[in-house]
Parts: C-alpha cells; structure tokens; sequence
C-alpha cells in the first residue's frame, strides 16, 4: 500500500465514523470563495448607484472593501486554527458557546440559501431577456439550476469545486477583456465617465446616499467568507486558506474596480441603478457583438458559479452525515434543496439580495466579537496558529462599525424587513434557550485538542 492510498484512509475513516475527504488546495479555496461572490460584478453592486449616484457606489466599494478585507483577516486566523467543517459555526461552537452556534448556522443558511436563490433568479431571468420570446418564464431554469446544481454538489466537492474553478475563471477573464477593449485609458473614446459622473450629479441625494449605498455596496463581496466552510477538506489548512481568502479578496477588489468604472462611463445612473445585467448592458453599449455575448455567457457562468458555492457552503454550515461513497454533507444538500427551490419562486431579486445581506451582516457582526473572544480565551502563544493576523484589534473593530453602519443602511431601505428578521432570529434564539438546550451535550463544545480557555 502506497503512503498516498495511507494517507486517504486516514483521513477519510476514524473508526466507525465517515468524514470527509482532505482533497482541495488554494486554487479550490480560491475557486470556492471568488466562484460565489463574483456574480455580484454582473448585477447587485449596480443597485447601489440608485441608493446614492455612481460616485456612491465606487466609494462604497472601496469602504466595504475594508469590511472584507477585515473579515478575511480575521476568518483566516479562526479558520486555519479551528480547521473544521462548517466553518464560522464551528469557531462558535467552540469559542462562544451552543446558543451562538446554533444562531451563526441560521445566519449562514439563509445567507447562502437565499444568495443561491439570487443566482438562479439572475440566470433565468438572463436568459428569458436573451431570448425574446413571448410567453417564456424563468421558472424552468431556475428549477434546473437549483437541481442540477445540487446533484453536482451530492457527487462529491472536488468535482464540484473543479468546475468552479473553471467557471469562475472564464467569468473573471470576461470582465478584464471588456476592460481592456474599451480602451480605458482614453476617455471620449468608448467610456464617458466626464460626461456622465459630473460634480452636480455624482452624490445626487448628499452623503444620506452613500450610507444607503453600503446595503448593495454589501454586494461587491458578499460570500467570500465561505471558503471557511471547507476547511475540513482542505489539504493544508494553515497555508491554503489564507492565501486562497486572501488570493481571492484581491481578486475581488480588482474586478469591483473595473466593473464600476466600465459601467459608470457607459451608463447613466439612473440607468446604473435599476439594471439587472450592468455587464451585459455594458458589452451592448460597446457595439460589439462579440462583447455583448461574451458578457452575456459570462454572466450565466458567473451565477452558476455561485449557485454551485453556496449550494457547498450551505450544507457546511452544520456538519451533518457524511455519504459513504461520495464523502458529501448529503443530507444537508438535500435539506436545502426544497428550501430554496420554494424561495425562488416566491421572492423577487432585490429581497432575495436583501435578505442574504441581512443574514451575512449579522454573521459578519458575530465574527468580529469572536476574534476578540479568541485572542482573549486562548492567547498568542497558547495554542499553535496556522496563521496570526496583524494590527489586532483594530480589523475587528473596524468590522464592527462598519457592520452597524449598514445595519442602519438596510434599514434606510428596508426596515419592515431588516425589523421582521431580527424579531425572528430573536424568537428562535428564545425557542433554542427554552427547549433545545437541554439536549445539548456541553462536553462537544471544545471539539478542538486545546488547553482550558482563559477563565473557563
């Protein structure tokens, strides 16, 4: 028997128990984290400029940018360290406690569930507005997305993130090829960004608009939190999730720079603000057929690619029972399967977007309090890092402030809705409290081989 073929057994079977198979490198946390969020390139950031103007949405950009960017930071320390299946619950399982773990894997359910509901609403709706016809609904594709996706998913993740990989990379080279063939470098030429980003039109509703910008501002990077969730599976926790997060986040502030500016001199705001394919739209406006199709395919990947992430992430989000074949979570695929097809067809793309805002804020809220409690509990030197990042605690108080600024951003635009989620995550903590608790076994909390927390 070869020491590769050892290797696998170890890591696949511990006595009676099926776990799953340590097979991803940087290139699938990378595939797993950009794949999901890239789609918000080719519609929802765009939502932003009706908030507050063009210039708002680059702003936003930037500042939300520093919100992810904290995020990575600090989901890197976590997760290299707690390198565990599910991610984000997981590190609140351990660190915080039952109740706050089992709220982070609601946060994360709905953010992925209702994020892959955006995505199959996109694609279908895409290709309905590509075809043309008279009497044609999305409805069919959506449902062919979600299953067809979630089958994919069942047969095993190095599979499904391979795909990913590809997809995602296609879709990413779109984006720097419409670039680069508008000749951004000459204004007057194809872009208009003068023309159309003026003194007297760039805030049109003041700095209020900036604030309401930061809920689709949200949108640039919403999801790549998600490469935590494969940390069980990765072959090399310490190196390969920090650098593929971060690898990614890079990545992603790269195109949301580019997006802005092609589609910012191509289309007016008030246009901007309302589209749904602002990347098509901007390959049309260039005149070149092969453009516009190019976009056109490129957003259909782009939101497979995240609907085939969030569908992985979203049955990382609790560990459940692992398939004895394809080592897949294959009864939480199929749990949210039904989920989100019922979502889809009942939400339009604006609350789907928002309510997977909502339900990622509050994660990313959690997770700035959970650094703190980390480096509190167990300090450097106490326990081994698969990586330490720097400047703590600044990054987790930035990532608080700016968490509570657009909290009062969603608000601005949907308080029924932002009020309606709080009420019921706050009722089903109670429900958790009162019933569920006394079944919890305590002694699971510190699944990890650490010494005693600080003040346990």
């Amino acid at each position: 028997m070869t020491a590769a073929v050892e290797t696998e057994l170890t890591t696949t079977i511990h006595g009676d128990r099926v776990s799953l198979l340590r097979v991803l490198g940087p290139a699938h946390v990378w595939a797993l984290g950009v794949g999901i969020v890239l789609v918000g390139e080719f519609t929802g950031w765009n939502f932003a400029a009706d908030k507050g103007g063009a210039l708002a949405a680059l702003i936003v950009c930037w500042i939300v940018g520093l919100l992810y960017t904290s995020v990575a930071m600090i989901d890197s320390e976590v997760t290299s360290t707690v390198a565990a299946a599910g991610g984000q619950y997981a590190q609140a399982k351990h660190i915080v406690g039952p109740l706050m773990a089992f709220n982070v894997a609601l946060f994360l359910v709905f953010a992925y569930t209702m994020l892959e509901v955006s995505d199959a609403i996109l694609l279908g709706d895409t290709i309905v507005a590509k075809a043309g016809v008279e009497g044609l609904t999305h409805n069919s594709f959506i449902a062919a997305t979600i299953v067809v996706l979630a089958w994919l998913n069942y047969r095993g993740v190095l599979m499904t993130l391979n795909v990913n990989f590809v997809i995602t990379a296609i879709a990413y080279v779109s984006i720097v090829i419409l670039f680069f063939s508008v000749s951004p470098w000459t204004q007057g030429a194809v872009l208009k960004l003068n023309e159309l980003v003026t003194p007297a039109n760039a805030l049109p509703y003041g700095w209020i608009g900036v604030i309401a910008a930061f809920q689709f501002g949200i949108w640039y990077y919403l999801g790549i939190e998600g490469t935590t969730q494969a940390a069980e599976e990765v072959r090399s926790p310490a190196r390969s999730l920090p650098y593929g997060t971060m690898a990614g986040m890079i990545t992603l502030l790269i195109a949301a720079a580019m997006t802005w500016y092609v589609c910012a001199s191509l289309m007016p705001w008030e246009y901007l603000g309302i589209t749904y394919y602002p990347l098509w739209d901007a390959g049309k406006l260039t005149g070149s057929p092969l453009l516009e199709n190019l976009l056109f395919i490129a957003t259909l990947l782009a939101a497979l690619a995240s609907a085939n992430g969030c569908i992985n992430d979203a049955a990382r989000a609790w560990f459940s029972a692992v398939h004895p074949k394809y080592r897949t979570l294959y009864r939480s695929i199929l749990f949210v399967l039904p989920m989100a097809l019922a979502f889809a067809f009942i939400a339009d793309l604006n609350q789907a977007i928002t309510f997977s805002i909502l339900s990622g804020v509050l994660q990313y809220t959690f997770m700035s309090i959970n650094i703190m409690m980390f480096r509190k509990k167990w300090p450097l030197g106490s326990i081994r890092r698969g990586y330490t990042h720097p400047f703590h605690p600044l990054p987790a108080i930035v990532l608080f402030c700016l968490c509570m600024v657009t909290f009062f951003a969603i608000f601005l635009g949907f308080g029924s809705q932002l009020i309606a989620m709080t009420v019921f995550y706050f009722l089903i903590s109670l429900w958790f409290h009162f019933y569920r608790y006394k079944f919890v076994r305590r002694g699971d909390q510190f699944s990890m081989p650490w010494p005693r927390p600080q003040g346990y």
